[in-house]
């Protein structure tokens, strides 16, 4: 593992504790949640559960693999780093969630 992710992984677990106010045990449990899926996704085709908004738990199959370029290319808007953006695969369309609410 290199220097820079284990950064990006802490400063993600700092982001979800001032957010939340919650230990930041578990703030750092989600962050390497987040980073684990993202390299699972990154990969192939990952089943994963979140919390959506309203309170219930999703399933999802997602995938970044070959779509990470459609996602950058595609998107004007500016960049939200607390929102993980997925290739759904059961309806083929761009989806997004929560990082802080990635069920592990």
């Amino acid at each position: 593992m290199k220097a820079n992710q284990l950064s990006k992984i802490m400063e993600l677990a700092w982001q979800f504790a001032k957010q939340t106010g919650c230990e930041f045990s578990e703030c750092l449990k989600k962050a390497w949640a987040n980073y684990k899926l993202v390299s699972k996704m990154k990969a192939g085709i990952v089943r994963f559960y979140f919390q959506k908004v309203d309170g219930t738990t999703r399933e999802a199959w997602g995938t970044l693999k070959n779509v990470e370029t459609k996602i950058q290319a595609n998107d004007k808007r500016t960049k939200n780093n607390t929102v993980q953006v997925y290739f759904d695969t059961e309806v083929n369309e761009f989806r997004c969630f929560k990082k802080l609410n990635i069920i592990y």
